[in-house]
C-alpha cells in the first residue's frame, strides 16, 4: 500500500476537500428540488389555491412532473444525486417529523367511536384495494398497495411512506399520488354538497360533528379534509381534522404490519422455490422511520416543547416532504404513467365509491352502537 495514500487520506485538509466534493455532488439536485419546493409552498399559501385543497405536497409533485418531462432532462446527470437524496433520505426525515402534527390526546377527543370508525374504514379500504386490484384488474402488488395506502390512510404522504416498504417504482408512486389528487379534489366539493342534500331529505341522522368524523375518516389528504370540513362549519372542520389525524397516526402500525406481511410472503416464496432452504423465519425488515414516527408523536403528546418550536418543526416537515414530492415528480415520466393504463384509475374509483358509501355505512353503524 502506498504510504502517501495513507497519509493523505488522514490529512484534515484532504478530508475537508472530500466532504466538500461530496456536498457539491448533491448540491445541483438539492437546489433544483429546493426551488420547486419554494414555489409550491408559496403557491399553497395563496387563498384560492388553499381553498381548493391543493397543499404544498400536491403542488410539488405536479410542478416536479412538469419540470421532469421538460427542463430536467438536459441537467438530469448533474442533479441525479441530489434528487435521489431528496426522494429517499429527506422523505424519511419528513415522515418522522410528521409526528409533531399529532398527539395521543387527539384520540380521546373523538372517543372510541372515532377510533373504531377510522380502523374499520382504513382496513376495509386497503383490503378491498388488495383484492380488487389483484383479482379484478390484475394490477401488480406495488401499484395496488400504494393506491390502497393513499386511499385508506393519508393520501400522498402515505404513498410516499409506503414506497420504501414495498420498493415501488417512481412511476407507480406517481400514479398512486395522482389518484389521491383526482378523487380528493372531487371530495372537496362533493362532501359539502351531500351534507346539504342530506339536510334536505334527512336520509341519515347526523350532526356537523358526526359528519366531520365521516369526512376525516374517508377523505384522503389532510388539506382536502380541512377544505371539505370547513365548507360545512367550524365544528365539522374541527371534528374532521381530529378524525383525520387519528388515521394519520395509524400509518406507522400499518407500515409495520405491511413490512411483516411482505417479509413472511417473501420467506414463504423462497422456501417453495428452494427445497433445501431452511425452515426458519426470514428477518422482518422494520421501517425504522415508522418506529421513530410513533416515538415523536408520543413525545409531542407530552407538550414539552413550546408551541412556537412545534410550529417551526411542522413547517420544516412540510418543506422536507415537499422536497421529496418534487424529487419524485422530477423522476416521473408521463410515458410511464400512460403505460400504467386506466386500471389504476378504475381501482381508485372503486375505492372512492367504497369510502363514500361504505364509509357512510360504517360511520352510521358504529355511531348507532357506541353512542
Amino acid at each position: 500500500m502506498d504510504s502517501t495514500t495513507v497519509i493523505g487520506s488522514k490529512d484534515p485538509t484532504f478530508q475537508l476537500g472530500s466532504k466538500l466534493q461530496s456536498f457539491n455532488h448533491y448540491l445541483p439536485g438539492l437546489l433544483l428540488v429546493g426551488a420547486i419546493t419554494a414555489l409550491s409552498v408559496w403557491a399553497g399559501n395563496i387563498p384560492w389555491v388553499a381553498d381548493l385543497g391543493l397543499g404544498a405536497l400536491t403542488l410539488a409533485i405536479a410542478v416536479g412532473i412538469v419540470a421532469g418531462n421538460t427542463l430536467y432532462r438536459p441537467v438530469a446527470p448533474q442533479c441525479a444525486a441530489g434528487v435521489h437524496f431528496s426522494k429517499q433520505t429527506l422523505l424519511r426525515l419528513g415522515i418522522i417529523l410528521y409526528g409533531f402534527r399529532l398527539t395521543f390526546q387527539q384520540i380521546a377527543d373523538v372517543g372510541t367511536a372515532g377510533i373504531v370508525i377510522d380502523l374499520l374504514t382504513l382496513s376495509s379500504t386497503f383490503l378491498m384495494a388488495f383484492w380488487v386490484g389483484r383479482k379484478v384488474f390484475r394490477l401488480d402488488d406495488q401499484t395496488v398497495m400504494l393506491i390502497g395506502a393513499g386511499s385508506s390512510i393519508c393520501g400522498a404522504a402515505a404513498v410516499m411512506a409506503t414506497e420504501p416498504v414495498v420498493k415501488g417504482d417512481a412511476s407507480k408512486v406517481a400514479v398512486a399520488v395522482s389518484t389521491v389528487v383526482i378523487f380528493g379534489t372531487i371530495a372537496i366539493f362533493l362532501y359539502p354538497w351531500l351534507y346539504q342534500l342530506n339536510l334536505t331529505h334527512q336520509w341519515l341522522a347526523t350532526t356537523p360533528q358526526r359528519y366531520g368524523v365521516y369526512i376525516g375518516s374517508t377523505v384522503q389528504e389532510v388539506a382536502q379534509v380541512v377544505a371539505a370540513g370547513r365548507a360545512i362549519s367550524d365544528d365539522a372542520g374541527n371534528a374532521a381534522v381530529i378524525a383525520k389525524m387519528i388515521r394519520v397516526m395509524m400509518l406507522a402500525p400499518f407500515l409495520l404490519l405491511l413490512a411483516n406481511y411482505l417479509a413472511r410472503r417473501g420467506n414463504k416464496a423462497g422456501r417453495s422455490n428452494q427445497a433445501t432452504a431452511k425452515q426458519d423465519k426470514a428477518p422482518i425488515t422494520i421501517p425504522w422511520f415508522a418506529i421513530i414516527f410513533i416515538a415523536v408523536a408520543a413525545f409531542n403528546s407530552l407538550h414539552l416543547l413550546p408551541q412556537a418550536v412545534v410550529g417551526q418543526l411542522i413547517t420544516l416537515d412540510t418543506v422536507l416532504l415537499s422536497m421529496a414530492m418534487a424529487a419524485l415528480g422530477l423522476t416521473t415520466h408521463i410515458s410511464a404513467i400512460r403505460q400504467a393504463g386506466v386500471k389504476p384509475i378504475l381501482l381508485a374509483t372503486v375505492l372512492f365509491g367504497w369510502m363514500l358509501l361504505g364509509g357512510a355505512a360504517i360511520n352510521h353503524l358504529v355511531n348507532g352502537l357506541l353512542l
